[in-house]
């Protein structure tokens, strides 16, 4: 059976980390120093309308000689959000964070977000996934699997 993002949320237990558009950067960074992530969600009510994540700190305020204080997030976030269903497995999600150069993907059910999944947590699971095939085939290879 295959992994879907919906069990990842559940894991997660739904935590979402998320912003005013009209919040500052500098405050931006203190909650994401806080809740020790590297991205946060940019939300109108309900409505996921970008993500702000350390880069977009870093090239789009730091770099350009911005000012934190005054810099609202709206002016920092890429918008460019794709969102995703949680019946995505996790080999599509990975497939779509590495063709689309994205680190987290929103997951959104019935037009309301549930959660958020990063390409951290995409890896572990497939690694833990490969890791259980290789130890089952090694069982089996020298005669320990249950039979």
């Amino acid at each position: 059976m295959e992994l879907l993002l919906s069990d990842i949320i559940k894991e997660n237990e739904g935590r979402i980390c998320k912003v005013d558009p009209e919040v500052t950067i500098e405050e931006a960074a203190k909650l994401m120093m806080a809740e020790r992530v590297g991205a946060l969600l940019v939300m109108n009510e309900e409505w996921v309308i970008g993500v702000l994540t350390e880069r977009d700190i870093v090239y789009r305020v730091l770099a350009q000689g911005g000012n934190i204080t005054t810099t609202q997030v709206h002016e920092a976030m890429s918008r460019d959000v794709v969102v995703v269903k949680p019946s995505l497995t996790v080999h599509d999600a990975m497939q779509v964070v590495t063709e689309k150069r994205f680190r987290h993907l929103p997951v959104v059910s019935g037009g309301h977000l549930i959660g958020v999944v990063s390409s951290g947590d995409l890896t572990r699971r497939i690694v833990a996934e490969r890791e259980g095939v290789i130890d089952t085939l090694y069982d089996y290879i020298y005669g320990t699997y249950p039979g």
